[in-house]
């Protein structure tokens, strides 16, 4: 397309954004004169487009209601957060979109330049969402839509991934980056934050890592051959959750079976080691010892503390204080006995 067409879509795409643009204000956005705004403005209204001028202090043009519009015009940043919205997020937030977000994808795929529909593609086949309860987090700190799109193309390309990594300090504060080279294999979005499940080759195992965290470099164009996962995408994200994301963290020797175990947590309370067919760990966490104590009594099954040793002192006081309940004496009502 000439200069001026790819300059016509560009205004139109800006005035869809907002009410109303000043002429100073787009001149700056797209890089050119006052007067070539005008103009440009004239060629709209020639095309058929209803620009309406605004006059004063706070005017400017502005699109008038019912215009004939392009199909869509979206810069890259723009495609690829709709894609995000349609394909990761919106499942998690709105119930039964499912298929109402794959019919709106194939619609954007239609109206997008092919570079961007398969950034967007591999973004989609990418990402995964685990079905696992959120939890409340404070302020989270955003993944620049490049870095996301980036890590998308090397794991549909089976490409190696140089990045820069801030690993967590002082309670959730990112600390010095370090080096890391890894094979990528998935994007997992859950609780308001993206994972890379990856194979770190530095450290010759798998690792997940925060998106948010990343300093993202160069394509590599690197190919590796696919290793098998020791387990899905989603569970190895939330297994890493459950171990680090606590200020507090506990094992305990539970007497039943690990299958039972796992049937009475979520995979974000905790992780289930098999010891022999009638006993397992379970490596749990809190924000405080106290509230272990107290999930561990919700737990039904027996179990002996393994670490720390004052959890103990908790789960005592917490058994004094549900037996006095319990049994309130000549101070209350007791309960009838069967």
């Amino acid at each position: 397309m000439s200069t001026t067409a790819v300059r016509l879509l560009g205004l139109l795409s800006l005035m869809q954004a907002r009410p109303t643009w000043t002429g100073p204000a787009l001149a700056e956005r797209l890089g050119v004169s006052g007067r070539t705004i005008r103009t440009d403005i004239d060629r709209l209204r020639e095309l058929g487009y209803p620009v309406a001028t605004e006059r004063g202090v706070h005017g400017g043009y502005r699109l008038e209601a019912g215009a004939r519009m392009p199909p869509l015009l979206l810069d890259d940043d723009e495609a690829i957060a709709i894609a995000i919205s349609l394909s990761a997020l919106a499942p998690q937030l709105v119930a039964g979109v499912d298929e109402s977000a794959s019919r709106a994808l194939a619609k954007l795929d239609q109206v997008i330049p092919s570079r961007l529909r398969q950034q967007v593609a591999a973004l989609r086949h990418a990402t995964e969402t685990p079905q696992a309860p959120a939890r409340a987090r404070g302020h989270e700190t955003p993944v620049a839509p490049d870095v996301l799109a980036g890590l998308a193309t090397a794991i549909q390309e089976s490409e190696w991934c140089r990045f820069g990594y801030a690993k967590a300090t002082l309670g959730d504060v990112p600390g010095t980056a370090e080096k890391r080279h890894v094979e990528p294999y998935r994007l997992v979005a859950w609780n308001s934050r993206w994972y890379l499940v990856a194979y770190d080759l530095d450290r010759d195992d798998w690792r997940t890592f925060r998106a948010d965290r990343m300093q993202l470099g160069p394509r590599t164009f690197r190919r590796f051959a696919a290793r098998e996962m020791p387990t899905d995408a989603s569970t190895l994200v939330l297994r890493g959750v459950a171990g680090a994301g606590w200020r507090a963290h506990a094992r305990v020797i539970v007497q039943a079976p690990a299958a039972e175990v796992l049937t009475r947590i979520d995979a974000t309370v905790g992780t289930v080691e098999l010891l022999d067919e009638s006993t397992s760990a379970l490596v749990t966490g809190a924000d405080s010892l106290e509230r272990i104590a107290a999930y561990l009594g919700m737990l039904g099954l027996g179990f002996t503390v393994d670490e720390p040793a004052e959890l103990r002192s908790h789960l005592r006081a917490l058994g004094e204080r549900y037996l006095a309940a319990a049994d309130p004496g000549d101070d209350g009502p007791r309960a009838a006995s069967e």
